[in-house]
């Protein structure tokens, strides 16, 4: 018992040092994307598993195998690593006939709009392959729950910005605000946002946001079966207009947005009542502009 447990253990360091060194050869030196570190966890420390049974096998034991380090007989490592260059041989062909035959059927590459939303959701209805471990939410607090004085002593007056003012919003001078509401696909963000800028939007908040349509979606899985649930993934992107037409904005939306699939998304309207930038306390109209003077 005592030389088994030698044996384990000698396993176990080698198997510890390996997975380190494979994982950093990979990511550090032949800058092959591994994650997770799958290729020295599984391959690497299962090639060295196969091999230490020719290496450390006892013969007192059940099995009755002949190790090097017990007998000097090479026969049974050489039994071991016939066994490992046979399944390595076996899982490179049928690797290279299957992923040859999904290539020219349906694809091996996901969509873009898959990569940037990852396959843990579009796959298996999943925010994390790994439900147990949450995402983290960033909380930033004052040790005694105080609010945050962001800037303390006196600004140089060449320096301040002055603070306007201006009337109030219901004296009936100021002009109409109106807040359109965009939902895609994330995919469509970045075209969007360019098309916005080109009409001169200089603003907008951005939300992750789930739901779907009258379509009802597509069918969502969890773990690869098909659950009830349909909501998919989108941005939501909120725009304050007043100088800009609205209906420049929905048609520029339109164009940025539009493939005639289902899900290229929804755009609403609104009414504004009154606008306020908290860093000058200018309203109203003023408050939507970027001007620093």
């Amino acid at each position: 018992m005592t030389l088994d447990a030698i044996g384990a253990a000698v396993v176990g360091l080698v198997s510890g040092l390996l997975v380190v060194w494979v994982v950093e050869l990979l990511d550090l030196k032949l800058h092959i994307d591994d994650p997770v570190g799958a290729v020295g966890v599984h391959m690497a420390n299962g090639i060295w598993g196969t091999i230490a049974v020719g290496l450390l096998a006892n013969p007192d034991a059940p099995a009755g195998l002949k190790g090097l380090f017990y007998t000097g007989e090479f026969k049974q490592l050489g039994l071991q690593l016939l066994g490992f260059a046979s399944v390595a041989a076996y899982a490179a062909v049928m690797m290279i006939i299957t992923f040859t035959i999904i290539k020219k059927t349906n694809g091996l590459r996901t969509t873009a709009e898959e990569e940037i939303l990852g396959l843990d959701i579009t796959e298996h209805g999943l925010p994390s392959a790994y439900p147990d471990f949450m995402p983290s939410v960033h909380k930033y607090t004052t040790y005694d729950n105080q609010d945050v004085i962001a800037v303390e002593g006196d600004t140089p007056e060449a320096e301040a910005i002055p603070v306007k003012k201006v009337p109030t919003f219901d004296d009936g001078t100021s002009p109409k605000f109106t807040k359109i509401e965009i939902v895609c696909k994330e995919a469509k963000f970045d075209r969007l946002k360019k098309a916005m800028s080109k009409i001169g939007i200089t603003g907008m908040t951005v939300s992750h946001v789930m739901g779907y349509g009258t379509q009802k979606g597509k069918p969502e899985y969890y773990r690869g079966v098909a659950v009830e649930t349909n909501l998919m993934p989108k941005v939501q992107v909120d725009i304050v207009v007043s100088k800009v037409p609205v209906r420049s904005v929905i048609e520029t939306a339109k164009k940025a947005l539009y493939t005639g699939h289902i899900g290229d998304g929804k755009i609403f309207v609104y009414d504004v009542e009154n606008v306020v930038k908290v860093r000058t306390g200018e309203e109203g109209f003023d408050a939507l502009q970027d001007s620093e003077e």
